[in-house]
């Protein structure tokens, strides 16, 4: 049996890009989990997307087993976290499993927005937190300086924070004895009746759902009866392990101890991040643990497959992902310009694009997405309240007593020198400044921004207007009223549902028009004139037209009377405009997928 004081349970948290996971790369080596020949870079981001982009995108674990300098062997169960905003709930329930938590800066860019946010996170958990400067080996590291910014900005002690370089491996050792020494033991009584905590699951095609859980009391064997007390669900434990960081399998895991197991459960979904385990036939004496709320989807938006035949792959192909990602959400929807699809929610806009990419690489889909929307609440005349994902799917404007909008809270550092254009970029947005001071040379932003002006491309023209050196965090701040409008597009009189959207009535027409500016140019001609309309209800707003292909009717009359060309032309005429009436506009996918691809130029 292992003694509780010999286990620690601790994760990492950074912004992203400061060596979170080359750090854990650098632990697992030194601890000998993995040989020379077996160890590659980023072990635990198993995704190829993760190692493509170089992020991590789901939370992983390892544990090791630590001789320390006292000569006493120690358990040590390392939680790899993301750091990006949009996996933030990936985060909150790691910390909620540990006691501990390392907290790498890089050396020489300083605390960045996701550190604050990932570190009160950790503080909201009472963990305690050992402080880590990555990269001291870069000729651009100012330690010194840093840890003052650490000091100042976040108010944790940082003397004795330790430098390291992941990348070389300098230092590791004196991590790992932080670790030991200065994070505390877990807690918990092997004779009280099993409790654990569900931190993850996901679905592997060989084993069923394979859950990742921490035994808080009590003791989890093999062939046990479990209960699932949010779902009421019972299941017989068949396989138990733990993650070394290859499957090593155990009869019993005790209190403190973090591990896996097995038992023919079918979906992910009946497996519920947060939930509490017990023994089937003890559950009555257990209270719950505290769990952590369930991720909310921000951002709406449709995709539907390029070809109309591929529907039931894309079926197949988003059930399968959902059994892996309980964080994102769909519904099946029909479109008069794309045909079936269904309206998916995400936690932001990273996290569209991470399960668009992999529906497209790992089940060899195309597909066409519409642009992303958030969800307002629409207060009806009635007194009723709805939600609404979709603005194809807006009431009448008579029914609508007022729309709310989400709002959100966001923290931006900048280098001082693009503080004008970040703030001009704040206030374009619509934005309300709650705050501005300064960390070092850097100033700290605090802005109030809706969300759906943040949701296009607000993070792509952080990035160009600071040249890449803002950073950017967010939590959402409720709802307020707004003056928002549903503008559609109309091309030859036509609604085109894909494209409504809803919008500020100060941006509907600077919107509307550059959107019927796009769709002229992308539009083919056809043997008929085509109006492209962007329209508020009944009020046209902006108007492009596409002109009519000409086909010489004249060509076989050589020379003669006029009369002959005239009343060729004439019924040139009468059947162009006849075409206008009943012709049918073809809008080609290219121009669907250009036209979504919004950007304000």
């Amino acid at each position: 049996m292992t003694d509780l004081s010999l286990i620690r349970n601790f994760s990492i948290i950074a912004h992203i890009d400061h060596g979170k996971s080359t750090l854990a790369d650098r632990l697992i080596q030194y601890c000998g989990g993995l040989s020379d020949r077996e160890m590659k870079d980023q072990v635990l981001d198993s995704m190829e997307l993760e190692r493509e982009r170089g992020i991590t995108i789901k939370a992983q674990t390892v544990r090791l087993s630590y001789k320390a300098q006292d000569g006493k062997t120690y358990i040590l169960n390392l939680m790899d976290t993301p750091g990006h905003v949009d996996f933030a709930y990936e985060v909150s329930r790691c910390l909620a499993a540990c006691e501990g938590a390392l907290l790498v800066v890089d050396a020489s860019q300083g605390v960045e927005a996701q550190t604050l946010a990932n570190v009160y996170q950790a503080l909201d958990n009472n963990l305690t937190i050992v402080p880590v400067l990555n990269k001291i080996d870069l000729p651009a590291a100012e330690p010194e300086r840093i840890k003052q910014q650490i000091e100042d900005v976040i108010g944790l002690d940082a003397s004795d924070a330790i430098p390291i370089s992941a990348k070389t491996g300098l230092n590791i050792g004196a991590v790992l004895e932080a670790v030991v020494t200065r994070l505390p033991a877990p807690k918990g009584d092997a004779s009280k009746p099993l409790k654990a905590l569900l931190i993850d699951s996901w679905y592997d095609a060989y084993l069923g759902v394979v859950v990742l859980f921490r035994v808080v009391d009590g003791a989890m064997s093999k062939g046990q009866k479990i209960k699932l007390m949010s779902t009421n669900a019972t299941y017989q434990v068949e396989r138990l392990g733990v993650f070394t960081p290859k499957m090593e399998m155990k009869d019993r895991l005790l209190p403190g101890e973090v591990g896996f197991l097995t038992a023919a459960i079918k979906q992910v979904a009946d497996t519920n991040i947060g939930d509490t385990i017990t023994d089937d036939r003890l559950a009555a004496q257990v209270t719950p643990l505290a769990g952590f709320k369930p991720a909310q989807p921000v951002v709406f938006c449709g995709l539907f497959p390029v070809d109309a035949a591929d529907f039931e792959s894309l079926r197949e192909a988003i059930s399968k992902l959902r059994l892996n990602d309980a964080s994102f959400s769909y519904e099946m929807e029909t479109s008069a310009a794309l045909g079936f699809g269904f309206r998916c929610g995400f936690l932001g806009l990273l996290h569209l694009d991470i399960i668009r990419e992999r529906l497209e690489r790992e089940f060899n889909l195309e597909l066409i997405t519409t642009a992303p929307s958030v969800i307002y609440k629409i207060l009806l005349t009635d007194g009723r309240t709805i939600d609404l994902h979709n603005p194809a799917d807006m009431p009448d404007v008579m029914q609508i007593e007022r729309i709310d909008e989400p709002w959100i809270k966001a923290t931006i550092l900048v280098p001082d020198e693009y503080l004008g254009s970040v703030l001009k970029l704040c206030e374009d947005r619509r934005g309300i400044q709650l705050d501005l001071t300064y960390a070092g040379s850097r100033a700290m932003l605090v802005y109030r921004l809706p969300l759906n002006e943040v949701v296009f491309d607000f993070y792509d023209r952080l990035k160009s207007v600071s040249r890449g050196y803002a950073s950017f965090d967010y939590a959402m701040d409720g709802y307020q009223e707004g003056d928002l409008v549903k503008m559609t597009i109309l091309v030859n009189g036509e609604v085109v549902d894909a494209l409504s959207m809803i919008v500020h009535k100060t941006r509907a027409e600077m919107r509307g028009r550059g959107m019927c500016e796009k769709l002229k140019d992308l539009i083919p001609q056809h043997l008929f004139q085509i109006p492209v309309q962007a329209a508020l209800g009944g009020k046209i707003i902006a108007r492009e037209t596409i002109r009519a292909l000409r086909k010489d009717v004249t060509a076989k009359c050589y020379g003669g009377d006029i009369s002959r060309k005239r009343k060729l032309l004439d019924k040139q005429k009468e059947g162009k405009k006849k075409m206008r009436q009943f012709g049918k506009v073809d809008i080609p996918q290219e121009a669907f997928i250009a036209a979504l691809k919004m950007d304000e130029n």
